[in-house]
């Protein structure tokens, strides 16, 4: 990518950011509100990089290879289902977290790693986007996704005493952790939508996105 369009993203993100800050800047004191402030953020992000686009912005695809930003919408929307879903049902019968499980260390990796766009990951089948929904509707699932979320953190009260197999962990910490608990999911599922802003605000800063 030319360095003028990495400066036009970090320039988006930093505004985006601040923009996210603003509501309450202050450092989180627990898991709990940590958890809540990174979901507030993180749907921020969404809606600030999605606000006021056309259907040609939208739609735009920089290569035929690449997603347009209504295919990151979508996919971001499938990844929440997933964890609202399935991982949410399979966390509720689950076994404990491995003894000895550092989960300090697998929040860290997960807020830290998964929104890194250097590193690629290959989406599978089911999470590939397909043109379910339009982007309104992909954008009001998210807003509802994210209600659902919050939810889920906040009447959950055994959030760390179960684990499932996570292959998207396993993916970002290179092997080192292979399973993660219910408030992880919930960490990860923000971390995936940050992720997908930052590659929302790689699409736009394309030489030729739509200026209109």
């Amino acid at each position: 990518m030319k360095t003028n369009s990495m400066a036009k993203i970090a320039a988006m993100l930093a505004s985006l950011v601040l923009t996210a800050l603003a509501a309450d800047p202050k450092a989180a004191p627990t898991d709990l509100d940590h958890a809540r402030l990174y979901l507030q953020q993180t749907q921020s992000l969404a809606a600030g990089a999605t606000q006021g686009l056309s259907l040609a912005q939208w739609n735009f695809k920089p290569a035929p290879d690449r997603w347009s930003i209504a295919e990151i919408v979508e996919h971001m929307v499938l990844a929440q289902d997933l964890v609202l879903g399935p991982v949410r049902q399979q966390l509720a019968q689950a076994p404990a977290p491995p003894r000895g499980d550092d989960h300090e260390r697998v929040d860290a990796i997960v807020i830290n790693r998964m929104p890194d766009r250097t590193a690629k990951f290959q989406a599978p089948d089911f999470l590939q986007p397909t043109g379910r929904w339009t982007p309104a509707e992909s954008m009001e699932r998210l807003r509802r996704y994210y209600t659902e979320l919050t939810k889920y953190l906040e009447t959950t009260p055994d959030l760390r005493q179960h684990a499932v197999s996570a292959p998207a962990l396993k993916a970002i910490s290179k092997g080192a952790y292979e399973s993660m608990d219910a408030y992880q999911s919930i960490l990860l599922a923000a971390a995936h939508i940050e992720r997908h802003t930052k590659q929302i605000l790689e699409v736009r800063a394309d030489a030729g996105f739509p200026a209109k």
